[in-house]
């Protein structure tokens, strides 16, 4: 079997049986094309350890090293799946060393930057001229739910508004492998989403001739240009309008505010389970990650505090 046609095949079986995120699949899909142009397409059988490790050290000299752990990752899921299919005798990645990356400690905004953050959009901002759009009410409402449910991009970018419970104030979000959560939010955000509804309702599905004809509650809570769907570049696009209001230094995207609503909650005393729980984090290891932010917080609190400190 040819190694592109190999590959198409441990994809969709990423997709279908193991319900892999399609940013994760882009991801792999991206390192081992590299793969493909690199040997230019032979046959799985043809290739061993010895070019995997020539093909990573290639890698090696174009990219920074999480990146290259994400190769090596993928390499060894592919190959794994091959010796599984009886496409190769063997598997040549098994013994690929992964590469080591350097921890990363989250970097939150302080409180009162997410506040002023999600505050930017304050209905200033001239509507769209052809879909009549009013984006600061739009824009209001995805970062309120990005900050006040801690949510990954991708699943802000899937939400429906029947997975809102507003009276109640929870989202119900499908996270990575398909996990489902239920995600509770502050009064502040719940009245910018009734805004947002009343107006995409208004905008896109009500009067004389509406934009979208399917019901409402089955197209994406966060519209766009002609009622399409927002992409997470335009989330991310909007984000940094946003910033640029705020007056906030640097380049901040949406992750960001992730780590913020975990880290300003660790340090108002939630649970570090609980933190885990709402996040959506399948092992109690990634949350702990922001212990040491936190701690780092604590410390400066004590040196500015203690008189002995």
């Amino acid at each position: 079997m040819k190694l592109s046609a190999g590959i198409q095949r441990w994809a969709q079986h990423l997709r279908v049986e193991r319900g892999q995120s399609e940013h994760t699949l882009r991801a792999y899909l991206g390192e081992l094309g590299r793969l493909v142009e690199g040997f230019e397409d032979p046959e799985l059988g043809r290739i061993n350890a010895r070019r995997l490790r020539r093909f990573l050290a290639s890698r090696h000299r174009q990219v920074e090293s999480a990146s290259l752990a994400r190769t090596a990752s993928a390499l060894r899921s592919f190959f794994s799946y091959a010796e599984e299919q009886g496409w190769t005798q063997g598997n040549p990645a098994a013994l690929l060393r992964q590469p080591k990356v350097p921890k990363r400690l989250p970097r939150p905004l302080g409180e009162q930057d997410a506040v002023a953050l999600v505050e930017a959009p304050d209905g200033s901002e001239k509507r769209d001229v052809e879909t009549k759009v009013k984006l600061d009410t739009r824009d209001r409402a995805m970062l309120e739910l990005l900050y006040g449910a801690g949510l990954r991009i991708s699943e802000l970018c899937g939400l429906r508004p029947m997975d809102l419970d507003l009276r109640q104030r929870t989202v119900r979000v499908m996270g990575k492998g398909s996990k489902e959560r239920i995600v509770p939010f502050p009064k502040l955000c719940a009245a910018a989403l009734a805004d947002w509804l009343a107006e995409r309702e208004q905008l896109f599905f009500l009067g004389d001739e509406p934009k979208l004809k399917q019901p409402s509650a089955s197209a994406a809570l966060f519209l766009g240009r002609r009622g399409t769907h927002l992409s997470p570049r335009s989330v991310r696009r909007r984000l940094q309008k946003a910033v640029q209001r705020a007056g906030l230094a640097g380049k901040i995207h949406p992750h960001r505010l992730r780590h913020s609503f975990a880290t300003h909650l660790l340090e108002g005393g939630a649970d570090l389970r609980a933190i885990q729980e709402l996040l959506g984090h399948a092992s109690l290891s990634t949350t702990q990650k922001y212990t040491a932010v936190s701690l780092t917080h604590l410390e400066s609190v004590y040196d500015s505090a203690h008189p002995r400190a």
